[in-house]
């Protein structure tokens, strides 16, 4: 989108004021299905910075998450730039890449399509 959906970057903006991580999302970027739940950034950075540090390739990586967000945009007013999903998976025919979620960044610019909710894949 070249302008951001302004229903999209509310939900982005809510989400990031009440702190919580129960909104479930899915959105079409770059004609891929991305599914999950949102989560305030800093949240967002906090956990990615966490699993760097475990690990011992990527660990010198964390302190580039652990940093605050730059611009300053909570006390700026600023609106959200992009979605921020945990617990998230790229659907691909019928799988769910990872199975057990992932953290994703997205700019809500990027955004083709999206709808309230988790999608879920059931074999049968």
């Amino acid at each position: 989108m070249s302008n951001p959906d302004e229903l999209l970057v509310a939900i982005s903006a809510a989400v990031e004021s009440e702190r919580s991580n129960q909104m479930s999302l899915t959105v079409v970027v770059g004609g891929a299905v991305i599914t999950g739940r949102l989560a305030p950034e800093a949240v967002w950075r906090e956990r990615v910075a966490e699993v760097l540090k475990d690990s011992d390739r990527l660990g010198p990586f964390s302190d580039v998450f652990a940093r605050p967000p730059g611009g300053n945009r909570s006390g700026g007013g600023e609106a959200p730039t992009h979605l921020h999903f945990h617990l998230a998976r790229i659907l691909q025919g019928s799988l769910g890449i990872p199975e057990t979620g992932g953290m994703y960044r997205v700019a809500i610019k990027d955004v083709s399509a999206w709808t309230v909710g988790d999608l879920v894949h059931f074999d049968r």
